[in-house]
């Protein structure tokens, strides 16, 4: 490649401003900009694309709706009466509350569909519970709350997947369905590193809760418990589409909050509503970007020279699959899970359609490849999230997170190379890829 070309100097601005503290959004939008300067087009077409590319696709609906519910989970009491039954659940084994920290994420994925939005809404609480009168460290807390938190883009719902689906093409609603498996053997994975721990560390029995408390504990968290049904059985059986069922689910967290657990106010409404403003803006001002950037790609015709060159070395799917975990597992320790979707991801989702691997399939590989860099340093960003939360320096957490990070790597492997983990609940579902 030319390294003075239009497009080089473009991808030299873009780490150039990256590098200076830009916003990651800010920074493509300018260097797309500045192609279209060099290369003698209108500058126009930016904000054209940006535009386009926003306003046109229905499915990011999805994403503004699924951040407000769960931010009314953490307001409102949901959140404390979930985490209730799931130390009800499984708090009597040994190391009972890092087992609750695991379930309580695997169902607040079913609501969420953001491992930020699942460390915003338990993760104090949980890590609290956990280092109360020196039952866990507090690096260990952290690492199992910052590993749990990764479930939530795997279980349907997703943004992640929504993001996916509006690079790659791909039907959001089978994503969401292909990855309640994964997102299950995920968290057994992460379950088996404490109980394969719990011993060597000795870890506190919780005391058992009363049997004759588990039906109040169950009614209480029911309507909790019935959002990802809801959600996933709105999909499945048709009544609602992905981007409706995250109206529906933010308008049940809503109702549910504000008239049966009355923990809701006006003002918490309101701040909910900012809080997913501005995540929202944030997320939008992302895509914005890698629109703009990836009409540049387009125009340098990228996509099509790296499926190419791929294809002069004969590459089998899984040889491919092998090369596409270990370029993001790597990628996920220094970039942002976003920018690896909308930038990234682009590129190989061409190889992978010639090859014939099915694009749900590769979508969920994806996705669970990014999610585990959000726990990987150096960027990992969950990692920083739950070092702030603790108050824990984060050498610690990131020693104590090893195990769950390599737990999660045998999972993705399965995964990868059999398919029917994440396509057996689609195909059930009449998904004919």
């Amino acid at each position: 490649m030319n390294l003075a070309s239009p497009f080089a100097l473009t991808v030299w601005a873009l780490i150039a401003l990256s590098l200076l503290g830009l916003p990651i959004g800010h920074a493509m939008i300018a260097a797309s900009i500045l192609y279209l300067l060099l290369a003698g087009q209108d500058m126009g077409l930016a904000a054209e694309q940006l535009l386009n590319g926003l306003y046109n696709s229905y499915v990011l609906l999805a994403v503004p709706l699924f951040l407000f519910a769960a931010e009314l989970m953490s307001i409102g009491s949901m959140s404390d009466r979930l985490l209730r039954f799931c130390n009800a659940l499984v708090g009597r084994f040994r190391g009972g509350l890092a087992h609750v920290n695991i379930v309580q994420s695997v169902i607040f994925a079913g609501i969420s569909g953001s491992a930020i939005a699942d460390v915003a809404g338990t993760g104090r609480v949980i890590i609290d519970m956990m280092t109360r009168n020196g039952r866990y460290t507090a690096s260990f807390a952290a690492a199992v709350t910052a590993a749990s938190a990764v479930i939530g883009p795997i279980i349907p719902p997703s943004i992640p997947m929504v993001l996916y689906a509006l690079v790659a093409d791909a039907s959001i609603g089978y994503l969401f369905l292909g990855g309640v498996i994964p997102g299950l053997l995920m968290a057994a994975a992460q379950m088996a590193v404490i109980a394969l721990q719990a011993s060597k560390r000795n870890f506190p029995v919780e005391e058992k809760v009363p049997l004759r408390e588990w039906p109040k504990l169950t009614v209480e968290a029911f309507p909790a418990l019935m959002m990802p049904v809801i959600l996933l059985g709105g999909i499945r059986i048709g009544v609602t589409t992905p981007t409706e069922a995250a109206a529906v689910a933010a308008a049940y967290a809503y109702l549910i909050s504000l008239f049966l657990y009355r923990s809701i106010t006006a003002r918490q409404t309101y701040i909910a509503v900012l809080a997913s403003a501005r995540s929202t803006a944030s997320i939008g001002m992302l895509i914005a970007g890698a629109l703009a950037f990836n009409y540049v790609v387009t125009i340098e015709n990228i996509p099509q020279a790296v499926k190419a060159v791929l294809s002069a070395y004969d590459l089998s799917q899984t040889t491919f699959l092998i090369a596409v975990n270990i370029i993001l597992l790597v990628l996920g320790c220094l970039l942002e899970g976003s920018t690896i979707l909308l930038v990234i991801v682009p590129i190989f989702v061409p190889t992978a359609q010639a090859l014939g691997i099915d694009l749900v399939h590769f979508g969920v590989v994806v996705v669970f490849n990014i999610m585990i860099g959000l726990v990987t340093s150096p960027y990992g960003l969950l990692l920083f999230i739950v070092a702030r939360i603790s108050e824990t320096p984060l050498a610690s957490i990131v020693r104590d997170t090893l195990p769950f990070v390599w737990a999660m790597i045998v999972a993705l492997i399965i995964i990868t190379f059999v398919p029917d983990t994440v396509l057996w609940i689609p195909r059930m579902s009449g998904y004919q890829g």
